[in-house]
């Protein structure tokens, strides 16, 4: 069960530091793993690639073709059911948009002493896409590290995903074809890192990886960080909410699993001024997994990682949130601005009750 904690009991403090300070590693042995496998690569370069594909991904990579040709691509863009089609644009368009705007400007001026001095802005000549592809597909992802890569500029975009048993997912493929992806490979893992960042004679090496994946994508880039460049060491991803108590429970309760369905040891946390609203929450929350899909997995999450604390004020959240620092944070509450103004860290917020944290994963645009 998720852990319940309220913000004036005399052992919150202790209790909110653990949390804080809780590592929730999958396997203490993985950075021996991922050590072993890059040095495998490095020594063997596609034939490593190849053997640690077919362990870990059942894929003949010569029989089944090491890089997923762009007529595949084609066929799968072609294919979309019509609405599918329509999102993916939508999402697309969306994305190309706020990155355009987003993109920096060059530079130039001298100062008083006569002194010219300036910034020129240049894009990477290639860089490495990685596309989950093990418990569920994300085109988003696909969008969301191409696009922008494409608006900076980026000659050359490497996309690898695996595909267990060979089959990869149309709409990762589509969406490749979309944004604008040079080539894809049918490889994942720290071996796909690792391929991307030292090159091997089938997969150019490139200059920067970006994109999530599990513990030992994210060791991997860890590990490779020098050798080429990263977006980040992405953890497990987490989500907190702050209610007033004057919020959907069955909206929170939605909310709170659309991140715990994403990992078992993803995090989902609640802040509420109401003890009422806690229990209303936590009731919502076992409704909706009796008939969610992706139950499983959202139950461990919920129940090993996921918390639920009661505020005496909205003040309180905010050295929650800041000591949290969280990856994705919802104000569910009547003044939603005036208490994003004051968080100092957190990596996405939505503001008001009609703003899931599901709009930004895969439609808003940043």
């Amino acid at each position: 069960m998720p852990q319940r904690l309220d913000a004036l009991d005399s052992g919150f403090a202790a209790a909110f530091a653990a949390i804080v300070d809780a590592r929730r590693d999958s396997d203490a042995d993985v950075a021996a793993d991922v050590s072993a496998i890059i040095a495998d690569v490095r020594a063997r370069g596609d034939e490593a690639v190849a053997d640690l594909t077919a362990k870990f991904d059942r894929v003949d990579l010569d029989a089944a073709g090491w890089e997923i040709p762009l007529a595949e691509l084609d066929a799968a863009l072609a294919g979309l059911a019509p609405d599918l089609r329509a999102a993916l644009d939508l999402a697309a368009t969306r994305i190309r948009a706020f990155h355009e705007r987003q993109r920096p400007t060059d530079n130039d001026e001298t100062d008083v002493a006569g002194v010219r001095t300036g910034v020129r802005w240049s894009a990477v000549e290639a860089a490495g896409l990685y596309v989950p592809g093990g418990r569920a597909a994300y085109p988003s992802s696909v969008l969301m590290n191409a696009i922008p890569a494409v608006v900076a500029g980026v000659e050359r975009l490497i996309m690898v995903t695996p595909t267990p048993g060979g089959i990869p997912n149309p709409l990762v493929l589509a969406a490749a074809r979309l944004a604008g992806v040079t080539r894809v490979f049918r490889i994942g893992g720290a071996q796909a890192v690792a391929a991307l960042a030292l090159g091997t004679a089938r997969v150019p090496r490139v200059d920067v990886i970006t994109g999530p994946g599990n513990a030992w994508v994210a060791e991997a880039k860890r590990q490779l960080y020098g050798v080429v460049g990263i977006d980040m060491i992405a953890g497990p991803s987490e989500v907190v909410i702050v209610s007033d108590g004057k919020s959907n429970p069955d909206w929170i309760a939605a909310d709170l699993l659309a991140q715990a369905e994403h990992d078992p040891v993803a995090q989902s946390i609640l802040l509420t001024t109401s003890a009422a609203e806690a229990d209303a929450v936590a009731g919502a929350v076992e409704r909706q997994l009796v008939t969610l899909a992706t139950a499983p997995v959202a139950r461990q999450s919920w129940d090993d990682f996921g918390v639920i604390i009661t505020l005496p004020g909205l003040d309180a959240a905010l050295p929650l949130l800041d000591a949290l620092a969280a990856e994705h944070v919802e104000l569910m509450i009547d003044d939603p601005q005036a208490l994003f103004a004051r968080i100092r860290h957190a990596g996405s917020v939505f503001l008001g009750r009609h703003s899931p944290e599901a709009a930004g994963d895969y439609l808003a645009g940043p």
